[in-house]
């Protein structure tokens, strides 16, 4: 049996890139620059671990030291037009994506996708708030130089750098119809999975269904609450969804957060 010298949980940190109406912009090194400071890592000492080692010639009781941290695992990114992510290096890949939407949606209703509305209008309405938002997942460019980089005192990071884990252009289906999830119970029990509470009067919006509609008149929470639903997705295995699930495998030593969920305050992740 070999003894596992230092055990630690992993916790996963997401980075969300919203764009606004002015369609402000990030590049890679601002990305990477925010993730490499303490405040976001938050590395410290949580326990003692002990193992009990047998053999032929009996039991002996050794300690590792327990580290907890966060790691920028991927960067979900909120935005309005087709191919407009935020993300500058990132945005012709979300342009290529956004081509296989169109062949997708055209194949199902012969129309072109076209862009996301800031305002979904209504007519005989001035102003709504429905919304409609585009989203994707990328592996974080510096998760690896954080994961793992200190043997036995740094959590390896479940993603790869700039894998693409979701695109809602990709998942164009299930993203602006909303189905099947819409008839799920989460989707149709107020009170059930939502980001806020009704009761606080801290209600950002729904996570399911999770696609790209939301209701909410604020477009700030409207992204935080899409870019939420994506980690909510990717985060979990078994989906139907069109995703890379991004979840760690637990070892001897080493446990990988739990699925991503809303009002758990930073016990699995961080935003």
């Amino acid at each position: 049996m070999s003894l596992q010298r230092v055990t630690f949980p992993a916790l996963i940190t997401l980075i969300a890139a919203f764009s606004p109406v002015t369609q402000a912009s990030i590049n890679t090194a601002q990305i990477v620059a925010g993730s490499l400071s303490p405040s976001c890592i938050q590395w410290r000492v949580s326990g003692i671990c002990y193992w009990l080692l047998c053999g032929l010639h009996g039991c002996t009781v050794k300690t590792s030291v327990k580290v907890t941290h966060y790691l920028p695992e991927v960067v979900v990114s909120t935005y309005q037009a087709s191919g407009g992510n935020p993300w500058t290096e990132m945005a012709q890949v979300s342009q290529l994506a956004g081509g296989v939407e169109n062949t997708v949606t055209g194949a199902f209703s012969h129309l072109n996708a076209g862009g996301g509305n800031h305002n979904v209008q209504i007519a005989g309405q001035r102003r709504t708030s429905l919304r409609f938002k585009y989203a994707d997942a990328i592996g974080h460019p510096a998760t690896n130089l954080i994961g793992g980089q200190i043997p036995g005192y740094s959590c390896r990071s479940a993603a790869t750098p700039l894998m693409p884990y979701f695109f809602s252009t990709l998942d164009s289906v299930a993203w602006r119809s909303g189905l099947p999830e819409s008839f799920y119970p989460e989707a149709l029990m107020p009170g059930q999975r939502e980001l806020g509470s009704q009761m606080a009067g801290t209600m950002w919006g729904n996570i399911y269904p999770r696609s790209g509609f939301i209701n909410q008149t604020d477009d700030d929470k409207a992204s935080a609450v899409v870019a939420q639903r994506v980690a909510d997705i990717i985060s979990r295995v078994g989906q139907p969804h069109v995703y890379q699930p991004l979840k760690g495998t637990r070892t001897a030593g080493y446990w990988p957060p739990e699925s991503v969920t809303e009002n758990t305050g930073i016990k699995n992740h961080q935003w």
